[in-house]
């Protein structure tokens, strides 16, 4: 293949832990897929239930590549162990519980032909079989932008945005690797964090692209949407002004 086909193969990582019950729901959904991803890895961190068997069985008919592959538990150990095994130009990091639209998969290289973006990511909406959880939903969207603003403006006069899990972040794998990916020891805000390297390194800057992803209520839920946002607020502000991931982690519990 030429250059530029090179550079729409898209590797999907999905970081997984005990995720039976949504595992086969997401790969599904990526039959829709057009183009298809160029691979797709599963990223085990140690799952005692039947998320690997469901993953093996399902790709013994899949109409693309995928595999598992297994990591200390972490979403950032994971997606790096999933990186460093990808082939494609392009990886997309998708939690076991979102669900891309279609055309995702189009959308990514486009986005990412240009050079002055360095790390993007989609509109993520929060639903449920019940609801959907709006004022959530533009919350999230709004604190892309105000929290660089507040506390790294340095940063975000030179393209920094947040941008988290959900939102399926996609990058050049090139990039990834020039800016040491995600913290191996961040068990929180690992994906924030990214955003920063990448403005950092000169990468370029960090696009919120105006597509939306669909992804699970199932922690919100859980909590209610009260104690969902005051939360989210809460560790984001401790973040901002410093605190260790390592704290914040206790404030965010986590529900499959």
């Amino acid at each position: 293949m030429d250059d530029q086909a090179d550079k729409k193969r898209v590797s999907i990582i999905i970081p997984a832990l005990n995720e039976e019950a949504s595992i086969f729901v997401t790969l599904k959904h990526l039959e829709a897929l057009s183009p298809a991803p160029y691979e797709v890895i599963v990223v085990d961190g140690g799952s005692d239930d039947k998320t690997v068997e469901i993953v093996h069985a399902f790709a013994k008919t899949s109409s693309f590549p995928i595999k598992v592959v297994f990591s200390d538990q972490g979403r950032a150990k994971q997606i790096n162990k999933g990186v460093h095994n990808a082939k494609g130009d392009i990886v997309a990091f998708l939690h076991a519980d979102t669900w891309l639209s279609p055309d995702a998969l189009s959308v990514m290289p486009n986005v990412l032909s240009n050079e002055k973006i360095g790390l993007a990511g989609f509109t993520a909406i929060i639903q449920g079989s019940e609801r959907t959880w709006w004022m959530i939903n533009f919350h999230h969207i709004i604190k892309t932008y105000y929290a660089p603003l507040i506390f790294r403006p340095h940063l975000f006069f030179k393209g920094a945005r947040l941008l988290f899990g959900d939102q399926v972040m996609f990058m050049r794998r090139h990039d990834f690797e020039t800016c040491g990916g995600f913290d191996d020891d961040m068990e929180i805000m690992e994906e924030a964090n990214l955003c920063l390297k990448v403005v950092r390194a000169g990468l370029g800057r960090v696009k919120l692209v105006d597509r939306t992803v669909v992804t699970s209520d199932r922690r919100i839920a859980k909590w209610g949407g009260f104690k969902s946002t005051f939360l989210h607020f809460y560790i984001g502000i401790l973040w901002g002004i410093g605190v260790s991931p390592k704290y914040l982690k206790q404030f965010y519990a986590d529900f499959r």
